[in-house]
């Protein structure tokens, strides 16, 4: 699937492929999960899709694919790891992955998020390492949460350069995710000091 491929699929089947292609994520969409997550936000600013719908199906196609890289650990354990050690395009995002579990531990579900690949495999070590789920949600589904809304709020901004965008974010990840939180934190920041002015 490419970009094309997946706008042409977003406006005939809506909702439903925004969701899928992210939910399939863990098996290796050819197109970055950045790019889909701002797609949504674009097609929602377009009116293709409705913002607040496109966002919450975004979301939960984010976290869904995720927590199935959790199932996948807890129930298959280290077998696949194994394999997935054996190939050479997978053997060092997991080196990385195991190096920021041993230790960042919990929060390393959080800061996998702004590193393309290993946001999949730390779902699936933290499963195999059988972390209990509610703890798994807590930090995962928050960080989740503002991750989509970041890059769903760039889509609405990217326009017609979401695919350019997405792509370099994808190749840079760490740097521009830590950028774009820093930028976030900023804006509530200047937001919350503006209202208490304004009392």
């Amino acid at each position: 699937m490419n970009y094309d491929t997946l706008i042409h699929s977003i406006s005939n089947f809506g909702y439903a492929a925004l969701f899928f292609a992210l939910w399939l994520g863990i098996v290796g969409m050819p197109i970055p999960d950045e790019v889909i997550v701002m797609t949504g936000g674009t097609v929602s600013k377009t009116g293709i899709l409705l913002p607040i719908p496109a966002f919450i199906v975004t979301y939960l196609g984010v976290i869904s694919g995720l927590s199935l890289g959790y199932v996948l650990g807890r129930f298959l354990g280290s077998p696949v790891l194994d394999k997935l050690r054996r190939k050479k395009n997978i053997g060092k995002h997991l080196k990385t992955a195991e190096y920021m579990n041993n230790k960042y531990g919990n929060f390393a579900l959080s800061l996998s998020y702004f590193i393309p690949v290993v946001r999949h495999i730390i779902p699936y070590l933290v499963g195999i390492n059988k972390m209990p789920f509610r703890r798994f949600a807590i930090y995962s589904y928050t960080s989740g949460l503002v991750w989509t809304y970041i890059f769903f709020m760039l889509g609405q901004f990217a326009g017609v350069h979401v695919q350019t965008m997405g792509t370099i974010i994808y190749h840079y990840g760490i740097y521009v995710g830590l950028m774009l939180v820093t930028l976030f934190l900023i804006f509530l920041l200047f937001r919350k000091l503006k209202r208490w002015k304004a009392r």
